[in-house]
């Protein structure tokens, strides 16, 4: 058997690991949980050494499960997170700050005279989601030394012993100079980073070569994991869309083959750069998804996640509570890194039930916030939305996005359209061939009205705009 690929997918909260034949079969999968910690309001962080080890421990396990040798690596990244390490021995220098983390909120905003500058360079709106700002705040704190990168470089160094990154998780760093696809010199200027700066590789190039799971394989099909998932998805024609439900929400929509700067909040980056092809795609983000519905387990209104369906459809409605998910900050298309998030409209009549129903609605509510917002920026709405993710497996949440979006929702037929996206360009890059097309999604329709829908966003934007309003004061 030749063409064996080991994807991995190291993400917020899980790293997960599949191994897949050519012919697409997969043959092993394994996931490792990693710790996510938000000591203080704004903090996220996670342990670096975690993160080695579950990209690690993941692949290992997955390689012994489908017992056969693999030839190619392919990893994709969480994206914006950053941290601080030693380029001559590899150690971490700081913990790892994730994408979620606001404290680089202080950097935006002593950077306001730049900010229109850097919109105008990257496309990326300063706001400390991003890569850019959280390497400023970081190098404030450590003083001079070492190197600040997104994950995926230090991870790839670990495996490869290389200095790489890719312009699609470059696009999310507000470093990149978004119509030339190259780091632009202005923007690392004005956010004063003087830092080392990753070779920029395409999305089917092998970068190096790695002994970490078994012989010596070529490593390659590296890709931030959303735009990986839009591979997946095969959203590869002008307007089509997809939504991953993991621990946020993202949406994104193929722009084509040039950069398309979003007035309605949305931000533009690269989607894939392959030999021959480079496509654009615009990006939303639900900050808090998966991560709400863990919240809902901390404070006891739910055992798991896995137990929102058998909870939230013990009730046909809310009962008239409603719910904004913006516990870490809302991104797009409102970026306001101080919002918070909260339950509306609590009454006596209002049960566990009915409020992790309301949660369900509020996450599917965001999501039309980002469709209504592509929409605008592309003048047409996708034909359907694709979606992806773990929480894609709840009837609950699905049934609810497609009766808000009052659209068709197709339902991917494997879950993790990002591990199979990599797969998919790790093979390319070893072999110049794909895997086979994706077997069809189930599509779930509407099955409530027009009017319900408008009346239940109606609601939930109000109380959208009551939550920013309490965040000012």
């Amino acid at each position: 058997m030749t063409g064996i690929v080991l994807a991995i997918d190291q993400g917020t909260s899980s790293t997960k690991a599949l191994v897949v034949a050519a012919d697409g079969t997969v043959l092993a999968e394994a996931e490792i949980l990693v710790p996510v910690y938000t000591p203080n309001p704004g903090t996220v962080e996670a342990d670096p050494a975690a993160l080695l080890a579950s990209v690690l421990d993941a692949g290992r396990q997955a390689v012994a499960e489908a017992a056969v040798a693999v030839d190619v690596v392919a990893l994709a990244n969480q994206g914006e997170s950053v941290l601080a390490w030693d380029p001559a021995t590899g150690r971490p220098e700081s913990a790892c700050v994730v994408w979620q983390d606001r404290r680089a909120a202080e950097v935006c905003a002593r950077g306001q005279a730049n900010a229109a500058r850097l919109t105008e360079l990257t496309g990326l709106p300063l706001d400390p989601y991003f890569s850019a700002p959280k390497m400023r705040w970081l190098r404030d704190r450590l003083g001079s030394g070492g190197v600040i990168t997104t994950t995926d470089t230090w991870l790839l160094h670990q495996l490869t012993g290389e200095f790489v990154t890719d312009a699609a998780t470059a696009s999310r760093s507000m470093l990149l100079d978004l119509s030339s696809a190259t780091w632009s010199d202005e923007a690392w200027e004005l956010f004063g980073l003087d830092e080392p700066r990753p070779r920029l590789v395409r999305n089917d190039e092998i970068v190096g070569t790695t002994r970490a799971f078994g012989r010596e394989v070529p490593v390659g099909g590296v890709i931030v994991d959303q735009q990986a998932a839009l591979w997946a998805q095969r959203c590869r024609e002008w307007g089509e869309a997809k939504c991953t439900y993991g621990t946020g929400a993202f949406l994104l929509t193929n722009t084509g083959d040039r950069p398309v700067r979003s007035g309605a909040g949305l931000t533009p980056s690269v989607a894939w750069d392959l030999t021959g092809q480079r496509r654009w795609c615009l990006d939303g983000q639900v900050c808090t998804v998966g991560q709400a519905l863990s919240w809902l387990r901390d404070v006891g209104l739910l055992d798991g996640p896995g137990d929102l369906d058998a909870v939230g459809e013990t009730v046909d409605d809310t009962a008239g509570v409603v719910f904004v998910p913006s516990l870490a900050g809302l991104a797009a298309p409102h970026w306001q890194p101080s919002a918070t998030g909260g339950f509306f409209g609590l009454n006596l009549a209002a049960t566990r039930a009915h409020l992790v129903r309301a949660v369900c609605l509020g996450i599917a509510a965001q999501v039309v916030d980002l469709v209504d917002a592509s929409t605008a920026d592309l003048g047409g709405a996708p034909p359907l939305l694709r979606v992806d993710g773990g929480l894609t497996r709840s009837r609950l949440l699905v049934q609810m996005q497609a009766d808000l979006l009052q659209a068709p929702v197709e339902v991917a037929a494997a879950p993790h359209a990002t591990a199979l996206g990599v797969a998919d360009l790790g093979l390319r890059a070893a072999t110049g061939h794909s895997l086979p097309d994706p077997r069809p999604g189930t599509i779930i329709e509407p099955s409530r009205s027009a009017e319900w829908a408008e009346q239940q966003l109606s609601r939930w934007r109000s109380a959208l705009a009551l939550s920013r309003h309490w965040s000012e004061l």
